[in-house]
């Protein structure tokens, strides 16, 4: 019984080593060219032999980018492992999000026991997420900045930048004396301001939750702490919105923005509002082109009282030299 065992074993292992030279000598058959015994060599998606370029296979599954790189620099910037960073999270981004929905990768829905383990997770992650005083102030400042962006119809670089802008004034210890919507709600409105896509303060203050005396103050103190380029808003910069909004043709919009540009000419934008003077020419321009507005609807829209238009409305026409329309 025993030489039974020992021959039986020393088969199995005469058996294992045939298979591996086997498969060795395969290997080195699919290494080879097949027609001059060259070394093969594999470029992108196909395998070719380096002596006599014989295509031996081709279409392989290229595992490499589908970028290209010239040096080290270069292939950093242009390597990526999941969703980009962004300034507009806490955490730029880089943690895990557990979702609110209590269903499991089929769509199927959890049973009572397994939502209760969910509830305790996303309790934990969030505070994982939040380990110290500043990512909490960060946290909740990035969040008001996001609804009040979403409020006030801003794109995403408007909201990227406003992100930025608080980092800065809470790494240069800013914070201390003024409240979080406060600087969150300066951030924005500069940010605004710097990417030629501009809300007046009225429009950002109704969608804060502070009063203006105190934005007004808070935003003040943030451009000059943080020596931001702020420049003065453009009057035109206001017309598109407006417009869109009051649905003029485009010929009443051009007309708009050829009054503002004349009125620039002549100096009467000067120490005005520019959201009164942009409210002023989208009122006067469907006037000059026969269409049929109102101040009202103009004042609702512009978020500016009628006599504001109404005095802007007269400083237009007169530096342009237009007859007043009856």
């Amino acid at each position: 019984m025993t030489e039974t065992s020992i021959h039986t074993g020393n088969q199995r292992r005469v058996t294992d080593t045939e298979r591996e030279e086997e498969t060795t000598e395969e290997t080195e058959h699919e290494q080879v060219c097949p027609e001059c015994s060259g070394d093969l060599v594999t470029e992108g998606s196909e395998t070719i032999c380096a002596e006599c370029g014989l295509v031996v296979e081709e279409d392989n599954v290229d595992r490499g980018p589908e970028w290209r790189a010239f040096d080290a620099k270069e292939k950093d910037e242009k390597s990526r492992v999941g969703a980009p960073t962004t300034k507009m999270m806490h955490d730029e981004g880089l943690s895990t999000n557990i979702g609110w929905q209590d269903k499991d990768a089929y769509g199927n829905s959890l049973n009572s026991r397994q939502r209760q383990k969910m509830q305790r997770l996303r309790t934990w992650n969030e505070r994982f997420r939040t380990r110290d005083s500043q990512e909490r102030n960060l946290k909740q400042a990035l969040g008001e900045i996001d609804r009040m962006a979403s409020a006030l119809g801003l794109p995403e670089n408007v909201r990227e930048t406003a992100s930025v802008i608080y980092r800065r004034a809470l790494e240069e210890d800013l914070l201390p004396g003024r409240s979080i919507e406060g600087v969150a709600t300066s951030a924005l409105y500069a940010a605004a301001r710097q990417a030629n896509t501009p809300r007046s303060i009225d429009e950002v203050a109704n969608v804060s939750r502070i009063d203006d005396q105190e934005f007004k103050r808070t935003y003040r103190y943030i451009v000059r702490e943080l020596g931001l380029e702020v420049q003065p808003a453009d009057p035109e910069s206001y017309v598109g919105r407006f417009a869109s909004d009051l649905d003029i043709s485009d010929e009443a919009e051009r007309r708009a923005r050829q009054l503002l540009q004349n009125a620039k000419e002549e100096g009467v934008h000067s120490g005005k509002s520019p959201v009164g003077l942009a409210a002023a020419s989208v009122y006067a321009a469907p006037l000059l082109t026969n269409e049929q507005i109102t101040q009202r609807e103009v004042s609702e829209v512009a978020d500016i009282s009628e006599v504001t238009i109404r005095n802007r409305y007269k400083e237009l026409l007169e530096a342009e030299g237009t007859i007043t329309p009856a």
